[in-house]
């Protein structure tokens, strides 16, 4: 397989002004689906000087390895994904699993999109 290959299946993964626990929520049940870079231990901490914090991740999203169940938050999560288009469906169809997903913006590319997803617990709107 080559390098092109190998990275059309991998999905950058960035969000922002969660609270820490809700991003390990998000990473985690990305991680119940797809390899990561982050090792298992990797959590999201707060800021030492308490400025914000950006979590990112990149997913191979080449082989589902579980599907995550529904999970709740403490509030809800927006996040960015960048990456090929089916990569980035991929993505998003895991994270419907566990959480309500809306697309609350997209850029496209010729091969690769950014697309910005706003997560919430099931059953909310």
């Amino acid at each position: 397989m080559s390098t092109a290959q190998d990275d059309s299946a991998k999905v950058a993964v960035t969000f922002d002004g969660s609270a820490k626990e809700d991003a390990r929520i998000v990473l985690d049940v990305l991680s119940t689906s797809f390899a990561s870079d982050r090792e298992p231990d990797d959590t999201p901490q707060d800021s030492p000087d308490g400025r914000p914090m950006i979590w990112s991740a990149t997913f191979d999203v080449s082989r589902t390895l579980g599907v995550p169940g529904p999970t709740r938050l403490g509030e809800p999560v927006t996040l960015t994904a960048q990456g090929g288009y089916r990569a980035v469906d991929r993505l998003r169809e895991s994270l419907a699993e566990a959480f309500t997903v809306r697309v609350t913006g997209s850029a496209a590319g010729d091969q690769e999109q950014e697309t910005r997803f706003r997560l919430e617990n099931q059953g909310q709107v």
